[in-house]
């Protein structure tokens, strides 16, 4: 029971955490002097991806790989198909082929990079800082284009301002960046410990565990921001967020940890999951570029196909040895 309650209460801290942390963050730039565009390319995807940094780096530090590795494969799993299934059911999702040809093709980039690097078995401390050099030329690029597109300046701008509204004065701001922090860290550290537990007492490999629980679990920031970006008919924002996740985790994610700590990559990743998120990532880039929209069936679709691969993780349908 303990590990199950470390594992819920892990989740909460993660999530909460992570909303302070992200309000706290947007308000400090913004006090700063930070123009709000740079905020939401920078702060925004770096404070909604901290679950995912902390988690992976402590899971790394303490010898679990498959953990550290499967969080970042299965969190982009899930973002292209829970979170953006979920918020194509809620109201269905504009696609726009500058962003499908722009954004993603750049996330094809990424995801071959990652998979190349990931093949070679082990992610090196020279393999990280090639990663997180990548991430900070396209967060550059990305704010290059964006100051001259007026929507999409409006909409980061809309954002930062609703995320801005919380912290409205310095000791709110502070309160939130301390409270945020000390969440994702306990809450990590929770997390991960309840994982390995459950594991092993489940006889499951802890890389199963970190492709599926951890990893969405610490996709529930994206999939609550892409939910409501989708209510409030910001439809290009839930597309866009997803796109810089995935981006985000692949490289500014691994990159970081593995140059605090090399990562050693399990072969269930390399000759299973690696491949399922290629393919999904590529279908759904292809699917932007040549569908208009997103709608509720497709979202449909997506969800049943994101049941069928957390199924085929407990049940061996990967073809790979699932028990430890």
């Amino acid at each position: 029971m303990i590990p199950f309650l470390q594992i819920a209460g892990g989740l909460l801290l993660l999530f909460f955490g992570g909303e302070a942390l992200v309000r706290g963050s947007v308000g400090l730039a913004r006090r700063l002097g930070v123009r709000p565009l740079v905020i939401g390319l920078t702060v925004v995807a770096a404070g909604t991806s901290a679950p995912e940094m902390v988690v992976s780096l402590i899971a790394g530090l303490e010898g679990q790989p498959g953990i550290a590795v499967g969080n970042v494969v299965g969190s982009n799993v899930a973002n292209l198909l829970l979170v953006l299934g979920a918020a194509a059911l809620v109201y269905p999702l504009r696609n726009s082929r500058a962003t499908a040809f722009r954004d993603g093709s750049i996330l094809i980039g990424a995801s071959i990079v990652f998979a190349l690097l990931a093949l070679s078995g082990t992610i090196e401390r020279w393999h990280g800082v090639i990663m997180v050099a990548l991430i900070v030329l396209y967060l550059v690029g990305c704010y290059q284009v964006d100051k001259r597109s007026e929507t999409a300046r409006r909409e980061l701008e809309e954002e930062v301002e609703e995320l801005e509204k919380t912290a409205k004065s310095d000791w709110i701001i502070a309160i939130l960046l301390v409270l945020g922090g000390a969440g994702i860290g306990f809450g990590s550290d929770q997390l991960v410990d309840g994982a390995v537990t459950v594991a092993s007492a489940a006889g499951v490999s802890p890389t199963v565990i970190g492709v599926t629980l951890v990893a969405l679990g610490t996709s529930l920031p994206e999939l609550a921001a892409s939910i409501a970006a989708a209510r409030q008919r910001h439809v290009d924002l839930a597309v866009g967020n997803v796109i810089g996740s995935c981006i985000f985790n692949l490289f500014a994610i691994m990159g970081t940890v593995s140059i605090v700590v090399p990562i050693e990559v399990p072969a269930e990743i390399v000759n299973f999951d690696l491949w399922v998120m290629l393919i999904i990532t590529a279908a759904f880039v292809i699917a932007s570029a040549f569908m208009p929209r997103f709608g509720r069936r497709a979202g449909a679709l997506a969800l049943v196909l994101y049941a069928l691969y957390i199924v085929a993780q407990f049940a061996g349908w990967s073809g790979m040895p699932h028990h430890m």
